[in-house]
C-alpha cells in the first residue's frame, strides 16, 4: 500500500464515499455570505474564526506577532500590516484577529477525570485549536520509544484545551493504532501507547562495522582513503521519503481547512539520511540523496501551500548519543575525518538530524525542540502561538498553475515588533481538479462528510448505542436530532442525511443516505420549528473502533452541517458481564417529530429515545439497557443500579433491581433494564447518571456506563 493510501486509511477519509474533492468550493462560500474576489471584508469578531472565499488564488497567511519581551501582540488593525509577495505589495483582502479561549473540560469534582460524552453536537461552532501529531516510528530508536510516548502524552494530558481537536498518525503506516480528530484523552492516550520505533541502527556504526570487516580482508588495505557505504542506505532512504510523504500529506489533507492556524506536531528524531552527499558516491547513492532531497522540498511545499506549521519535538532531550557513542567506541579507534567514521561522524550525524527537524519548522512557521529537556516550556510556546494570532489573506496578482514558489514577507507599520509567518508557498501545477458531477450526494452534504472538522451550519445532536446482535456483529442505534430553527422547512423542500462508519484501516462498514421532503402540515411545521425533529437508523457492526460521520443538508436552506463521533463497538459475546449503551427519552424529549423510527426500541420506551442531555426539572427520564451475561456455572443473580450523583458526589437518586439467570433464554443471553427517573427533586445543576450491573457469584465482576446529565429550570407551559 501506497503511504497515500496507508494515511488516507489512518484517518479514515470519506472524500471516496461521497464522491468528490476534499475542500471548499467558491460556491458554497459564496452562500455562507463571503466576500467576492477583491472585494475587502469587514474584521471579524475577537474570538471567531474567520471564514475567507476559498479559490485557488486565494493566500491566507496566519501571523504572530510578538513585542520586545516576547509576548503577543493582541491589538493590531488591517492598517498596520504590510504583505509583499516576491517583492511586490498586496491588497489585504480579508483579515482578523483570532483569540482563542483555553477551556477546561467538565469534571464532576468527584472523579478525577471528565465523564466521556454518549452524544456529540456540532451546535456550538468548533472554536478550538488544531493539531495532527505526527509520531515518527520509522526515525525513533525502540529502546527510545517511551521518550516519544512521555513526550506526547505530557502535551495531551498538560496543554490539550477541552475545545481542542488533535489527530495521532504514525509515519510507519500504523493505521490501526492512529487516531481521528477527537479531543477524547483516554483515546489519544491509547494511540500514542501503540509507539514502537523502528528507528535503523545509526549509519556511523554500521559504517564502522563494515570498515572492520572489510579491513580484515588482506585485500582492502588501503581502506583510510576510500568511502564505506552504509549496507542499509537504501533502505534508509525508504523510510526517510516515507515519513516526509506522510507530512506532505498530512499538509494536503489540511489545505481544505481555512481561516485558522493549522498544527503539525512531529514527534522525531530526526530524518537520518544525509541529503547533501548528490555528488559523492556511487550513482545509486546520489539518486537516492536527489530524491529524498526533493521530498523535502515537496514536505515543505505542501506545508506553505496549505498554510501549515510544524513544530518538530526531538524526544531525546538534552542528550550526549550515550549508547551509540559506547557502541561506535567499542569497535576501536577508526575516527578518520575522510569516510565519516568513529564519533565525529556520530555527531554529525545528530547535527544533520536536528538541521533536517528545524528546516521542516522553520520554513513552515513553526520551531524545533532539539537539545534541551524543556518541553514543558515548549509545549507552552506552541498552545500560545495557536490561541492567539492574525490571519490575512489576499489574491495574488498572479495566480499561474506554474508551480513556482512565492515569498511571502508580512511587516507591521507598528516599530519594535517581531513577525513571524510562513516564508511563502509553492503554486499548483496544472489544471484546477473539479470535483465529479453526480452521485448519491449532494456536493454541499459530501463537503461536509469530507471536512476534517465537525461543520457547524446546520446544527445537530448525534448518539450511537451499541447492542448485542447476530454473532459476530453489534447492532448500532444512530439517532439524528436536526434543530428546528435551523431549518428553512420551505414546502415541497429536501433534506438529506448521511452517516459512515468508518474503521481503523479505512474502511466504510457501514453508510447510508436518508432523503426527506417537508410537506408539512402547518401545525407539524410549528412543532418542527419549535423541537426539530429525529431520524433513527439501525446498522451492524463487528466489535472495535469506529470513526461515524454524520452530516445534513438543507436544500431550500443551502446550509449544511456534520459531527463526528467515536464509537467503541464492544465485543459483548467475550465479555463476562457486559453493558449495551444506553437509551434515554424523556417528556419533554418526547414533543420532537420523529420522521423514521425503530421498531426494536419502540416496546422497551415510552418514546423514541433523545440526544439530548439536557431536561427541565418538571421533566421525567426513561432509560433502557441491556445487560449481557455469558458467565458459566451454577444459577447466579446481577444486581442492577441505577444512580444520579450530584458534582460532589452525594447521591440524590437510587434504583435497584435484581436479576436471576434463569430468567436467560436463546442465544441473547441479556436482561432488558428499565427505568424512570423523575426529576422534580433535583436542583437545577449538573450530574452524573451512573447504571451498573454486577454479579453475586462472588468473582467481582461488574460492568458500568457513566452519563453526564444537566437539570434545567422547569418550563412553565404557555398561558
Amino acid at each position: 500500500m501506497s503511504t497515500r493510501l496507508r494515511f488516507a486509511a489512518a484517518l479514515g477519509l470519506v472524500s471516496a464515499l461521497v464522491g468528490v474533492a476534499v475542500g471548499v468550493t467558491a460556491e458554497s462560500q459564496a452562500r455562507q455570505g463571503q466576500p467576492a474576489q477583491g472585494q475587502p471584508a469587514q474584521d471579524d469578531v475577537i474570538g471567531e474564526t474567520p471564514r475567507f472565499q476559498a479559490q485557488v488564488e486565494y493566500v491566507e497567511v496566519d501571523v504572530l506577532v510578538t513585542d520586545a519581551q516576547g509576548r503577543l501582540v493582541r491589538d493590531l488593525t488591517k492598517d498596520d500590516f504590510q504583505v509583499f509577495e516576491d517583492g511586490k505589495s498586496q491588497t489585504i483582502a480579508n483579515f482578523s484577529m483570532v483569540n482563542i479561549p483555553l477551556e477546561r473540560a467538565d469534571r464532576p469534582l468527584f472523579r478525577p477525570d471528565p465523564v466521556e460524552p454518549d452524544t456529540a453536537s456540532n451546535e456550538r461552532p468548533f472554536n478550538g485549536r488544531l493539531y495532527v501529531a505526527i509520531l515518527d516510528d520509522l526515525h525513533t530508536n525502540a529502546l527510545r520509544s517511551q521518550l516519544v510516548k512521555n513526550a506526547a502524552k505530557q502535551f495531551i494530558q498538560r496543554n490539550l484545551s477541552a475545545n481542542d481537536l488533535m489527530a495521532i498518525v504514525y509515519t510507519g503506516g500504523r493505521s490501526d493504532w492512529s487516531q481521528e480528530f477527537t479531543n477524547n484523552r483516554r483515546l489519544l492516550m491509547n494511540s500514542v501507547d501503540r509507539f514502537i520505533g523502528s528507528k535503523l541502527q545509526s549509519a556511523t556504526l554500521n559504517k564502522s562495522q563494515e570498515y572492520f570487516r572489510q579491513r580484515d580482508l588482506a585485500f582492502n588495505d588501503n581502506l583510510n582513503s576510500r568511502t564505506i557505504a552504509d549496507p542499509e542506505d537504501a533502505e534508509r532512504a525508504f523510510k526517510a521519503r516515507n515519513t516526509l510523504a506522510t507530512i506532505k500529506n498530512v499538509a494536503d489533507w489540511f489545505g481544505g481547512i481555512r481561516g485558522r492556524r493549522k498544527t503539525m506536531l512531529l514527534f522525531s528524531e530526526g530524518i537520518d539520511y544525509d541529503i547533501t552527499d548528490i555528488i559523492r558516491g556511487y550513482d545509486q547513492r546520489a539518486s537516492q540523496a536527489s530524491n529524498v532531497l526533493e521530498d523535502v522540498r515537496d514536505a515543505v511545499a505542501a506545508a506553505t501551500r496549505a498554510n501549515v506549521s510544524i513544530y518538530a519535538i526531538d524526544p531525546r532531550g538534552l542528550t550526549d548519543m550515550g549508547d551509540d557513542t559506547i557502541a561506535v567506541g567499542s569497535l576501536g579507534n577508526q575516527d578518520n575525518p575522510g569516510n565519516g567514521l568513529g564519533l565525529s561522524g556520530l555527531r554529525n550525524e545528530q547535527v544533520m538530524a536536528q538541521m533536517n527537524l528545524r528546516t521542516l519548522s522553520d520554513e513552515t512557521g513553526g520551531f524545533a525542540t532539539v537539545n534541551t529537556n524543556q518541553f514543558a516550556n515548549a509545549f507552552q510556546r506552541i498552545v500560545e502561538e495557536n490561541s492567539a494570532y492574525y490571519v490575512i489573506a489576499y489574491y495574488p496578482l498572479s495566480n499561474k498553475r506554474d508551480g513556482r514558489f512565492h515569498r511571502i514577507e508580512v511587516k507591521t507599520k507598528r516599530p519594535g515588533l517581531t513577525i513571524r509567518s510562513r516564508k511563502g508557498y509553492q503554486a499548483p501545477r496544472g489544471k484546477a481538479p473539479t470535483p465529479p458531477a453526480g452521485g448519491k450526494t449532494s456536493a454541499e452534504l459530501a463537503e461536509a462528510m469530507a471536512s476534517p472538522i465537525p461543520v457547524g451550519g446546520l446544527g445537530m445532536r448525534v448518539f450511537a448505542a451499541p447492542f448485542k446482535g447476530t454473532a459476530p456483529n453489534a447492532s448500532i442505534l444512530l439517532g439524528v436530532e436536526l434543530i428546528g430553527r435551523m431549518l428553512s422547512l420551505a414546502e415541497n423542500g429536501r433534506i438529506e442525511i448521511t452517516y459512515a462508519a468508518v474503521d481503523t484501516q479505512g474502511k466504510t462498514k457501514a453508510g447510508s443516505t436518508d432523503h426527506l421532503t417537508t410537506n408539512l402540515r402547518p401545525d407539524t411545521r410549528t412543532r418542527v420549528q419549535q423541537t426539530g425533529f429525529r431520524m433513527l437508523n439501525r446498522f451492524d457492526l463487528q466489535p472495535g473502533k469506529y470513526h461515524l460521520r454524520v452530516a445534513a443538508r438543507d436544500a431550500a436552506g443551502g446550509v449544511a452541517g456534520s459531527v463526528t463521533y467515536d464509537l467503541e463497538v464492544p465485543d459483548f459475546a467475550k465479555q463476562a458481564l457486559g453493558l449495551s449503551g444506553i437509551l434515554i427519552t424523556s417528556m419533554s424529549g418526547s414533543a420532537m417529530v420523529t420522521a423514521k423510527n425503530d421498531e426494536q426500541v419502540k416496546g422497551v420506551l415510552p418514546a423514541a429515545p433523545i440526544a439530548s442531555r439536557d431536561f427541565p426539572q418538571n421533566d421525567e427520564l426513561a432509560l433502557f439497557a441491556e445487560v449481557y451475561d455469558n458467565q458459566t456455572g451454577p444459577a447466579h443473580r446481577v444486581d442492577i443500579t441505577t444512580t444520579i450523583q450530584t458534582d460532589e458526589g452525594r447521591v440524590v437518586f437510587k434504583a435497584e433491581d435484581e436479576r436471576n439467570s434463569s430468567e436467560l433464554q436463546g442465544a441473547k443471553g441479556g436482561y432488558g433494564y428499565a427505568v424512570r427517573i423523575p426529576l422534580n427533586d433535583l436542583a437545577p445543576g449538573a450530574y452524573v447518571l451512573h447504571l451498573q450491573a454486577k454479579s453475586r457469584l462472588g468473582n467481582d465482576v461488574g460492568v458500568g456506563r457513566q452519563i453526564r446529565i444537566r437539570v434545567t429550570p422547569p418550563v412553565r407551559p404557555a398561558l
